[in-house]
């Protein structure tokens, strides 16, 4: 998870649909907002697939103050959003659209490729919150003993993040190899894109940057 702030002024859509019997929260003009603040990815793996769908942070159980609250409209793909769903302890986690909880820096990412491939999320911020959230993402990457097709679904999405790291790491190592200019300046911006909000599982690849003290001095920058 990456912080990604909500735009703002909420679309207009909400307000008028909120005053119908069977108003809608997912409007076009909501989705192409949605599209644009999470980056066109899950907020919760950091993936972008197609079967990303409107959620609410926070569970509006017919709420309808909850149920049109734009700040309460988050981008999910259905794999998360089931999992979240699966424990009330999952309410409450990490809000990546709140700079004060700091998803980046309060979590640690780490992709374990041997002996068996598994995500491990590390606490930095010690609370319940991000004790949710660690069990929430672990849970998301690593699939549910409970729920076979969770597991499935997520061992498909733990493949791509091990493809996408290993992605990641040639470009640092063809960037630290290569004394040719033109080469060294195509690998970083190579990894400058890898660590942008827009790119998958940005989380994990900035703390691949985090945990080398020159690669951090370089591109930590970047991290907007």
């Amino acid at each position: 998870m990456v912080y990604l702030e909500k735009s703002q002024p909420a679309p207009e859509s909400l307000a008028k649909e909120k005053t119908k019997k069977s108003g809608k929260y997912n409007k076009e003009d909501v989705l192409e907002r949605l599209v644009l603040d999470f980056k066109n990815k899950c907020y919760i793996c950091e993936y972008q697939q197609p079967s990303v769908q409107v959620e609410h942070f926070v569970p509006h159980k017919e709420d309808v103050d909850l149920k049109f609250d734009w700040d309460n409209l988050f981008f999910a793909c259905g794999h998360c959003n089931g999992t979240k769903l699966a424990k009330s302890e999952y309410d409450d986690i990490l809000n990546c659209t709140k700079k004060e909880h700091d998803v980046e820096n309060f979590l640690k990412y780490i992709f374990v490729a041997f002996p068996k491939e598994e995500v491990k999320i590390e606490i930095i911020e010690k609370s319940q919150t991000t004790e949710n959230t660690k069990k929430l993402l672990q849970a998301v990457y690593n699939g549910s003993a409970v729920f076979c097709s969770r597991t499935l679904e997520a061992n498909i999405l733990k493949s791509r993040l091990r493809d996408e790291i290993k992605s990641f790491n040639d470009f640092i190592k063809n960037y630290q190899a290569t004394e040719n200019k033109e080469e060294k300046e195509y690998f970083f911006e190579k990894i400058k894109s890898h660590i942008d909000k827009s790119s998958d599982f940005t989380a994990f690849k900035r703390w691949i940057i985090k945990d080398n003290p020159k690669l951090k001095a370089e591109f930590e920058q970047y991290f907007d």
